[in-house]
């Protein structure tokens, strides 16, 4: 068997758990992302998970009935308000009611922490059952990424007390993980988080000391549009790569009417300076990205994460399945020159 292929469900909220299911073993895929959350069902509930006592093992088996495996779930919408400074629409449209409750700042980050740790136990019942680590994919949210043009100039120890912050709210939840023994966090190093390219990934685990539980959730696309060196990232923190987003992006290479921020502009608008594609309709590097993973020895699924403006989704998914299974390549420990040697 080459490396697992997986789809991350979280951009197809629109579809049940069972329609993904479907789907998943239709194309040939290794096993799904669960993202938890989806519509009108979670396709992965975490209050279900701990309080139903067959909700994970029927979960499981369903995969298990479609020859299709889970190792990793994504959290990535209650852990972005964890460390958020500015609360408001914006996170309530992405939150449960319960999480969001009256909207106060503080509150909210509070009860998104909590969620967080309720999270990490469910995901701990989860590979009780498949009997593997599951690793859950966030965000972290960030109290100082408004500071990342800085003007008006900051005030001294402004980042480094932003870190620290990060750090203090985040600590207990990966506790929780150690302490479950089965659970580790991979942060998807991103715009709006607290690590966004390589330097504030190290930065990041140097604020939670190098805690057991802290990896990263590693997705070329969102570095490769920031000019930031997608290949050395792996090279770089490779020991902390525990799971694999597979998204290609193209970036404009000529000067346009955008800039590289964004412009405030939907995606698929033809003024951007760049715009997330499926794989192999970007500029992103599979091959050299794919070497780099085998490379460094990482075991893990490539989850596809599928955005593609303008394109049919399953179509895209299709292709870009087919296109990392044609450079998927069985690794070897010997030297192409140990033959020309005379014994």
């Amino acid at each position: 068997m080459g490396t697992p292929i997986t789809l991350f469900t979280g951009q197809w909220g629109n579809r049940t758990f069972l329609e993904l299911i479907q789907l998943a073993k239709k194309i040939g895929l290794n096993g799904l992302e669960l993202a938890c959350w989806g519509s009108p069902d979670a396709h992965f509930d975490v209050h279900k998970a701990l309080n139903d006592k067959d909700y994970v093992v029927n979960i499981v088996r369903t995969l298990r009935d479609h020859e299709l495996d889970v190792w990793a779930i994504g959290a990535h919408l209650v852990s972005q308000c964890v460390c958020d400074k500015y609360i408001d629409e914006r996170h309530q449209g992405i939150l449960p009611e319960h999480v969001y409750g009256d909207g106060n700042p503080e509150g909210v980050r509070q009860r998104a922490a909590e969620e967080m740790i309720i999270t990490v136990k469910a995901a701990s019942k989860l590979a009780d059952v498949v009997g593997h680590p599951i690793t859950v994919n966030i965000f972290t949210g960030s109290s100082i990424w408004h500071m990342f043009y800085a003007f008006p100039p900051l005030p001294p120890d402004a980042i480094e007390n932003g870190y620290k912050d990060f750090a203090t709210r985040w600590l207990p939840i990966l506790d929780a993980c150690k302490q479950c023994g089965n659970v580790r966090l991979a942060l998807e190093v991103h715009p709006g988080e607290i690590a966004f390219d390589t330097l504030s990934a190290k930065k990041a685990l140097q604020a939670v000391g190098n805690h057991p539980c802290f990896w990263f959730n590693y997705d070329p696309s969102h570095l490769d549009w920031q000019g930031v060196d997608y290949i050395g990232f792996i090279y770089e923190l490779g020991d902390r790569i525990a799971h694999v987003h597979m998204k290609d992006v193209w970036v404009r290479e000529t000067p346009g009417p955008c800039s590289i921020l964004g412009g405030h502009l939907d995606f698929g608008d033809y003024h951007r300076a760049w715009d997330f594609k499926s794989i192999g309709f970007g500029g992103i590097k599979f091959m050299e990205v794919i070497t780099a993973l085998k490379t460094i020895g990482y075991p893990g699924p490539w989850s596809i994460e599928w955005e593609h403006q303008g394109m049919d989704p399953e179509w895209g998914v299709i292709d870009s399945y087919n296109r990392l299974t044609e450079m998927d390549y069985a690794t070897s420990t010997q030297k192409f020159d140990e033959t020309f040697e005379r014994k």
